[in-house]
């Protein structure tokens, strides 16, 4: 093609010069072609991409291609059901429950119901009416003293820093008119966060942002003044993430703006890489400890841990040492190996850490077996999108969920895949002011509440239908998997219940 590129070039020049002769306004071609020329002649020049330096001008065209893939597969090759992370189906049904629009398809479903691995519920002959505001749990065990009234469905974990200004007061306002909970993510306590005036979930990550002093090591008065703010509710200690378990958060510097550094007490515009692990304690016995003396600082508000399940045993003795000491949190989330996150290393998102179903059965039945379940709740995470997500994963054993990127959905991420680089187009997941600005807070507010409630809506029919009158009743012989063409079995059946 470099060649070809000369060619053109010297014929260029030399028509232009006939035309000096033959016709002079001629000459203004020279206005569009010599802007190519001088990107054809700085491709050839350059070392850096071999793809330019022997397709000039053209090879440009490979990197905008690219750069809008992501787009290409949205709107012109993925069917309704084989998107990813999130297909077409799962996205619209947010959006259209976020605006209250038309939310049911036509014609019959597009999965493929003899497929193994499909999983569904079966219904009741005798229906039973369900009061979605019924649909809630109190989360504290006898060592707390002001439990929380928890929704089924909530806000997971997305720090401030992670989403624009805009998507926190939008989620926050949404939490507050919707009577769920708000996970601040493990960034601290942003003004956002207590502006509209909903209720918290203050995650407190290996770098102790909102509770470390200067060299980045727990404050207990500064965690003092934070926790027993009224609009705290509940304190999650992250062990790990989904993810990237194991590895500690990641905040590009990009987005590291002087207001984010000053809440977080970070140096301006460098990467921020939590540790990962934590400082204040480095086993079972001293993370018990630890979580006791969050407890007391906060004025007894339920304290719970979250983590991406990695050794079994580690868990299990773990659970054995609160069973032993009568010391536990009051909850526990369990992520799983398919969460989502803004920015992780690619072998940490595909090859590390358990899947959620696997790692909430064992976390559960670990649980059961030491007699602590009634004490300690379970807050599931996975993919959350519809009521089905929500029923599964209480059918399991988890008491509640949260819920992640289906949030942003209904704040209007379309999925773009561009969290990590500060350019989320829909202004949810960037810092570029000229972006978030365009994020209505008032609209997008009622988005985030219409989702919930929409949500817990069709939970309330589903259990219904199933002939349930109360999530407590649920178990996992309500829910079927095929396993082969010609074989379904119960999650009971596949993981026996522990009495």
């Amino acid at each position: 093609m470099r060649i070809q590129f000369y060619i053109a070039f010297f014929v260029a020049m030399i028509l232009n010069i006939a035309f000096v002769w033959v016709w002079p306004p001629g000459l203004y071609s020279l206005v569009f072609f010599i802007p190519f020329f001088l990107l054809g002649f700085r491709d050839i020049r350059q070392k850096r991409h071999a793809i330019k330096a022997n397709f000039p001008v053209f090879g440009h065209l490979r990197y905008i291609f690219e750069s809008i893939r992501p787009e290409i597969n949205q709107y012109f090759i993925e069917s309704n059901t084989d998107g990813k992370p999130f297909s077409r189906e799962q996205r619209s049904v947010v959006y259209q429950r976020a605006k209250k629009v038309l939310d049911t398809v036509p014609f019959g479903t597009q999965h493929n119901v003899y497929e193994q691995g499909y999983e569904f519920v079966t219904h009741s002959l005798y229906p039973k009416h369900v009061d979605r505001d019924s649909l809630r749990v109190t989360v504290g065990s006898n060592l707390c003293t002001q439990p929380y009234s928890m929704s089924l469905l909530n806000i997971s974990a997305m720090s401030f820093g992670s989403l624009s200004p805009n998507s926190i007061l939008a989620l926050n306002g949404g939490a507050k008119d919707g009577r769920f909970a708000h996970n601040t993510g493990e960034g601290g306590i942003s003004p956002y966060h207590l502006e509209p005036g909903g209720d918290l979930i203050w995650q407190i990550g290996t770098g102790y942002f909102g509770c470390r002093n200067h060299v980045g090591d727990f404050d207990p008065e500064l965690f003092k003044k934070n926790a027993t703010r009224p609009e705290v509710k509940m304190i999650e200690l992250k062990l790990s993430q989904g993810a990237k378990p194991g590895h500690g958060g990641i905040l590009s510097g990009k987005k590291v703006t002087q207001e984010i550094a000053d809440i977080r007490n970070l140096p301006l515009g460098k990467d921020v890489i939590s540790p990962p692990a934590h400082s204040a304690f480095s086993d079972a016995k001293g993370m018990l400890s630890f979580i006791s003396q969050l407890r007391e600082l906060s004025g007894g508000k339920p304290v719970g841990i979250k983590l991406c399940l990695g050794h079994q045993k580690e868990f299990e003795e773990l659970v054995n040492l609160m069973r032993d000491l009568k010391s536990y949190p009051d909850f526990i989330v369990v992520d799983g190996a398919e969460g989502g996150t803004g920015a992780a290393p690619l072998e940490f998102t595909n090859y590390i850490g358990m899947p959620g179903i696997d790692a909430l059965v064992i976390i559960v039945d670990a649980l059961k077996k030491a007699h602590l379940k009634d004490q300690i709740k379970v807050i599931a995470t996975g993919k959350i999108t519809t009521a089905f997500d929500i029923v599964k994963l209480l059918c399991i054993g988890a008491d509640a969920t949260y819920a992640a990127r289906s949030m942003m959905l209904a704040l209007g991420c379309i999925q773009a895949l561009r969290c990590n680089n500060n350019k989320c187009p829909a202004g949810v997941a960037t810092q570029n002011k000229a972006l978030y600005d365009g994020l209505h807070v008032p609209t997008k507010r009622v988005r985030v509440k219409n989702f919930h409630q929409e949500t817990l809506e069709a939970v309330a029919h589903v259990i219904g239908a199933m002939g349930v009158g109360h999530v407590e009743e649920l178990n996992r012989s309500h829910l079927h998997k095929r396993v082969d063409e010609n074989s379904i079995r119960t999650y009971s059946d596949i993981y026996p219940e522990i009495v």
